[in-house]
């Protein structure tokens, strides 16, 4: 079985507050866009039972293979749950830039989720597959909904939208991770921005001034102090004509919204020549 797992920008990440064990309390809006890393799994009979023979590997150098991968814990949960005795290759193909803050290794753990269920026809509701996926990681159950959603708490709590926009991005990876622990760990407390209560999402592509007061991302100016490129690159979206541009996550991949695909298409051949940058043209998925 071949499954797509998408990734996420960050239309807004607001840092609201921390708990006692140290998880930063989070409001957000996350969407799912069009560009996937691939999920193989398949199957063989085995005797022996639970996660024995179970088996996760990844074409990324910099992605763990075996009890380290999120697709790896992800599967284990759900196998030892249904009492699952077949064995288990689950190959993980990147194309979603890594330590981006585009999600894709939570992504890769809720496509592994999914596709379990359905391989082995386990019949798990969508309440159980989530009570799994947040075991495993904070971002894992938005990718089981796969829609965009407000994420509060560590980002488990979840609102999915019910309507939403479409809209045409470029996303630009600069070429080099992003440590999603030193940037909450270089986070400053007192220089958050405020909670809204209410965030509209009743948005247009064209519509800068909404965008823009939507497009905040306490963790971003964390990132460019140490990584300037990041600027740089969010500067040339807009000098490209991006309506608004944010970093993604814990960076290092900054994205910029466009009024239309064909203004989206164009800034992208132009962008894709900056040198040491992979840039996607991608849309929302809703």
């Amino acid at each position: 079985m071949r499954i797509r797992a998408p990734a996420k920008v960050n239309l807004s990440l607001r840092v609201v507050g921390k708990r006692s064990d140290g998880y930063h309390l989070l409001d957000a809006v996350m969407v799912p866009v069009g560009l996937y890393d691939e999920i193989t799994i398949t199957r063989r009979t085995s005797r022996r039972t639970g996660s024995g023979d179970l088996k996760v590997t990844c074409n990324h150098p910099l992605v763990p293979s075996g009890k380290e991968n999120l697709a790896y814990r992800a599967a284990s949960l759900l196998l030892k749950k249904a009492g699952v005795r077949d064995g288990i290759h689950i190959r993980i193909r990147k194309k979603i830039p890594v330590g981006g803050g585009l999600g894709g290794g939570s992504s890769d753990a809720a496509a592994t989720l999914l596709g379990l269920n359905r391989l082995f026809r386990l019949g798990c509701k969508r309440g159980e597959l989530l009570s799994l996926a947040a075991s495993v990681g904070a971002d894992v159950p938005f990718f089981i909904y796969g829609r965009p959603a407000r994420a509060r708490g560590i980002g488990e709590l979840l609102r999915p939208f019910r309507s939403f926009p479409r809209l045409w991005m470029v996303i630009l990876y600069p070429g080099f991770p992003v440590s999603t622990r030193w940037v909450y760990q270089h986070l400053r407390m007192g220089k958050l921005t405020k909670t809204i209560e209410n965030t509209s999402i009743k948005i247009s592509p064209g519509d800068s001034e909404k965008l823009r007061r939507l497009l905040v991302n306490d963790l971003e100016r964390v990132a460019m102090r140490r990584y300037s490129r990041i600027a740089v690159l969010k500067e040339r979206l807009l000098e490209e004509g991006a309506v608004a541009a944010l970093m993604s996550g814990s960076g290092s991949s900054v994205y910029g919204i466009f009024s239309s695909r064909r203004t989206a298409g164009e800034a992208f051949r132009r962008l894709r020549k900056e040198e040491g940058v992979q840039a996607y043209l991608v849309r929302s998925l809703s």
